[in-house]
Formats: C-alpha cells, structure tokens, sequence
C-alpha cells in the first residue's frame, strides 16, 4: 500500500477493466462499448491530483478513441500486441520510474505488462491467474466502478480530500 504514494501514472487495459469486456454490435456491425461514468470521474479525479492516464490496450476501436477525447486523455495506444514490451520502453522513453507507475488489467494479456510497474491491481472478475498475482484486487468488476475504486483509493492513501476535487 506504501506504493500508492509514488503513482503518477495509471496504465489501463480497456477490454474488461475499463468496460465490462462485453462487445457490443449494432445490426450494422458498428462497435459499442459501455463506460462506467463513476470510471471516468475517477480519471478526471485523479488528473487532478497529478496522476496521469494512459490507456493501453491490444484491440483498435473507435469507441476507446471517442472516450479518451471525452476524458482528455493524451496517451492512449491502441492495438498493441506486445503490451510489455511497449510498456518497458514507454517507461524508458519517458522517463517513468516502475514504481511511479500502476497498471490495472484483468486477463492473461495483461500479467507480464503488470510485472513492468510498481503496482499491479484488477478488477473483482479478473482472471484467476491475475487476480492470484495482483496485491490489490478492487470489490468492483471491471467497468463498474474499479477505476474510480482505486483512484479514491490512491486519493485517501495520500490524505487528498477527493470530495473537495471539482469534476
């Protein structure tokens, strides 16, 4: 818990972390996703107390492109295969130390990125196998909530009144 004090950054997976990992279809085969609105003001929340977002996720969607404009996120990067990898030289390139850095995730894609930060922590319906690896896992499912679950969590660690952060 003593790690929660170093974040600056909070690397997200999308696909059942962010989202409930349902992909939803219209009868055109457009792509919908459903966002936890409480998610979203967890990010704003935590922008605002100096931690950054980024979104880094394995698939390509549009719907993850409309949300991070709607959240200001900058850094998001989609369709990456080899998510440790891109994560090591992330941190490298931009001069992040590991334990500045919390990635939440909850599949098997996800476990050797977690190895790359400081904290590693999923949602409740993680995959066993993250799940057995995290320190932390939320009481939220993915996109319902644990976003923001671990933000006030983060938030409350360091004393940071997050009922007083204007949204």
């Amino acid at each position: 818990m003593e790690n929660l004090e170093k974040i600056r950054y909070l690397i997200l997976d999308v696909d059942g972390t962010m989202t409930d990992g349902g992909v939803y279809l219209d009868s055109r085969g457009a792509e919908m996703k459903k966002f936890s609105i409480k998610d979203g003001a967890g990010i704003l929340l935590a922008r605002r107390a100096g931690i950054e977002s980024v979104i880094l996720t394995g698939r390509e969607s549009q719907c993850v492109r409309k949300r991070a404009e709607e959240l200001a996120i900058p850094l998001v990067f989609q369709g990456v295969k080899d998510k440790r990898a891109f994560l090591l030289e992330f941190l490298e390139t931009n001069e992040i130390l590991p334990q500045e850095a919390a990635y939440m995730g909850d599949d098997l894609n996800d476990l050797e990125a977690m190895q790359c930060v400081g904290l590693a922590v999923c949602p409740q319906d993680a995959a066993k196998q993250v799940k057995a690896y995290c320190p932390i896992v939320l009481s939220a499912r993915g996109g319902e909530g644990a976003v923001r679950e671990f933000v006030e969590m983060i938030l409350e660690k360091r004393g940071i009144q997050y009922e007083g952060l204007a949204l």
